[in-house]
């Protein structure tokens, strides 16, 4: 008899499964995500056999970029490589002492006539960390043995371009020699002037994107292509940014800290005198009361000007309290994703964190002399993942030599203008860059005639994208159907052009945490999708 009962529940189970799928795909269907969309993805993130001897089924191969044409990446096996180039391109053809290193994937699937553009940020860290643990095709993260393909790699959407910005950055030639933002974006625009030429791309739609610093280079970047007035070669039709310096970010993060520890403190394990110290700090320093007055949808109106100098004022340095007491408790504290707990995680880059780290004997795989020659990179250059100063002016936020107005002031709402398509993103988890303080710099911009969101951000995101990375390890573990669509994601609100995505369970690197979540936001970017 109980044998009989528990066949009638399985079998009830069952058909619930069955008719839970049937919704899912419905939903599916709904948020873009077609069944023969989910296939070709999947179908994406096989491996493929790339003849490297035919080079005429290539889409960019010529006589001009053969020179830039990467056969094959060390260590990283053939069948994973689909088209690729990189190398150094000179801002002035006739000067080969000052240019910009990039790599160029053209999409994986029908082509395209666009081109994503990426920056990492720092000032001063390499690109070649998006396009190898973030949204490029190889992944090769923190921790991995070995590289994998990435099902959700931004290439399976449009054609990527990461570029190491601004001069001076890892093989990137040239002195650093700015001292605010307008320089390099006019550098980038002759740089990227002689790649469309060289490439033979034209009257293609241009998206700006990258995260961190690069929240200051992507709308100074974008305002200087839309300087040209040349929508041949600068059709500017979008930027996205992650977790982004935009507003005084050293004073957001003080502002916001609190807040954040309060309700993640069961990941940095703090006691409880350091709690009540931070609250009473919290409120001393006037930060409770800052919170009270300006996170209002609508804004109650215009934040007054804000600066923590950190010498005069240290006890009201909540921020730097918060990092330096991390690492007493978690040795292996990681600002970027501050749930992870020891071992220290190898970096095939040798930067899982603030920690320089890798395993003995693995040298930054971008200063191997192999992978340079593979990649046509100046073998007589030192790579590392970050490097500085590339901004030599006096002071500027944090002394990092950028003397160029707040984004908010003036380039970041004229790119939401012309476009109606930006998008800015916080990862929940980011102790780096804190939403909150994200969210606040929001709310003291003025893009659309009206000051920051009208209305306070609600919507859910539900990702729907189905696990592809992981499905071969649950099946053979016996798990699978476990790994579901990971369901309510995060939080999104349009106004004016500009999409706000708040994004749960991420840290700073939201391609490389969140990699379905960050699938989303590119769909949307790209005109894809209505809406996150």
């Amino acid at each position: 008899m109980m044998f009989k009962h528990w066949e009638k529940l399985l079998l009830v189970a069952s058909v619930l499964l069955g008719l839970a799928a049937g919704s899912r795909r419905d939903v599916a269907n709904r948020r873009g995500f077609t069944p023969q969309a989910m296939e070709e993805m999947r179908a994406r993130s096989l491996i493929m056999e790339r003849a490297t001897s035919n080079t005429s089924d290539l889409l960019y191969y010529t006589n001009e970029t053969k020179e830039y044409y990467v056969e094959s990446l060390p260590d990283i096996p053939q069948s994973y490589m689909t088209e690729l180039y990189s190398g150094v391109i000179p801002l002035n053809m006739s000067n080969t002492t000052r240019g910009m290193f990039f790599v160029f994937q053209p999409r994986v699937g029908p082509p395209v006539k666009e081109i994503t553009i990426w920056f990492n940020g720092g000032p001063g860290c390499s690109s070649l960390e998006g396009f190898l643990q973030e949204n490029g095709r190889i992944q090769w993260s923190w921790g991995q043995y070995s590289p994998q393909i990435n099902p959700y790699s931004w290439v399976n959407l449009t054609n990527m371009l990461w570029v190491e910005y601004p001069v001076g950055v890892g093989f990137s030639p040239g002195t650093p020699t700015a001292t605010d933002e307008e320089e390099p974006a006019l550098e980038f625009v002759e740089f990227f002037r002689n790649f469309q030429t060289i490439f033979n791309i034209s009257n293609y739609s241009i998206y700006v994107t990258g995260e961190s610093y690069a929240g200051r280079y992507v709308p100074y970047v974008a305002n200087a292509m839309l300087d040209q007035n040349d929508t041949t070669h600068f059709n500017v039709s979008g930027a996205l940014m992650y977790d982004p310096c935009i507003g005084s970010w050293p004073t957001a993060n003080a502002l916001s800290v609190y807040p954040w520890i309060e309700q993640n403190n069961n990941i940095m394990g703090f006691n409880k005198s350091f709690l009540t110290n931070l609250a009473e700090a919290d409120q001393q320093c006037g930060y409770a009361q800052y919170r009270e007055d300006f996170m209002h949808f609508p804004p109650n109106g215009t934040q007054p000007a804000t600066y923590l100098n950190t010498t005069a004022d240290p006890d009201c340095d909540l921020w730097d309290t918060v990092y330096n007491s991390a690492y007493g408790v978690n040795p292996c504290f990681n600002v970027y994703e501050p749930n992870l707990q020891c071992p220290l995680l190898s970096d095939p880059l040798g930067f899982p964190s603030d920690l320089i780290y890798s395993y003995a004997g693995l040298p930054p795989y971008f200063n191997r002399t192999d992978v340079k020659k593979a990649m046509h990179a100046p073998l007589t250059t030192d790579w590392e993942l970050c490097t500085g100063p590339v901004f030599v002016g006096e002071g500027g936020p944090e002394d990092e030599g950028d003397l160029s107005a707040d984004p908010l002031q003036a380039v970041l709402p004229r790119v939401i203008e012309a476009t109606n398509r930006v998008l800015v993103s916080n990862g929940d988890l980011d102790l780096e860059i804190l939403t909150n303080g994200t969210l606040l710099a929001i709310q003291n911009m003025t893009w659309g005639g009206k000051l920051g969101f009208q209305t306070e951000p609600s919507k859910q995101i539900v990702i729907t994208i189905p696990d592809i990375q992981y499905e071969e390890v649950f099946v053979s573990s016996g798990f699978d159907g476990l790994d579901n669509y990971q369901g309510v994601m995060g939080v999104q609100h349009y106004e004016r052009g500009l999409m706000w995505a708040e994004t749960y369970l991420s840290g700073h690197m939201q391609p490389q945490f969140q990699p379905r979540s960050s699938y989303r936001h590119l769909q949307w970017l790209l005109g894809r999708i209505d809406a996150l």
